[in-house]
Parts: C-alpha cells; sequence; structure tokens
C-alpha cells in the first residue's frame, strides 16, 4: 500500500467517524473509523521511514590509483 492509499484510508475513517450519524445494531462505525485512521496513520509511518532508507546518499569512494613501475626506453 503505497502513501496515496494510507492518506485514503485516514479520510475515510475520518469521514466514518466525524461525518455520520448512521446507527447500525452489529458494527461500531465510530470504532471502524477509528481503527482505519490508526491503520493509515501506521502504514504513513512506515512508507515514510522506508522511502528515508532508499534515498540515503552514501559519499562516493575515491577511485584506487595503482601506478605501474616505469620501464626505461632501453634494455641492459
Amino acid at each position: 500500500m503505497g502513501l496515496g492509499g494510507c492518506i485514503l484510508l485516514i479520510g475515510a475513517g475520518a469521514i466514518l467517524t466525524f461525518a455520520t450519524d448512521w446507527q447500525t445494531e452489529s458494527v461500531n462505525l465510530d470504532l471502524v473509523g477509528l481503527i482505519m485512521m490508526a491503520v493509515g496513520i501506521i502504514g504513513v509511518a512506515t512508507f515514510t521511514s522506508i522511502a528515508r532508507r532508499r534515498r540515503a546518499v552514501v559519499p562516493p569512494v575515491a577511485p584506487t590509483v595503482v601506478e605501474e613501475p616505469r620501464h626505461s626506453g632501453y634494455e641492459r
């Protein structure tokens, strides 16, 4: 689930909790909304921590230079 899905869960949970006045005998919609908001917040926190790790900048390693011995133009 991406960041958009988590935000959608938070929004839908907030609507169920605060903007509706439906009453059902078998399901408490306020509790369902709170659970949806909690799952969305946990998802956002998880997504941002994973995204932060992926964007970690690793400093470049200096290349290793190997110098070979020079030979003179003639052999003895």
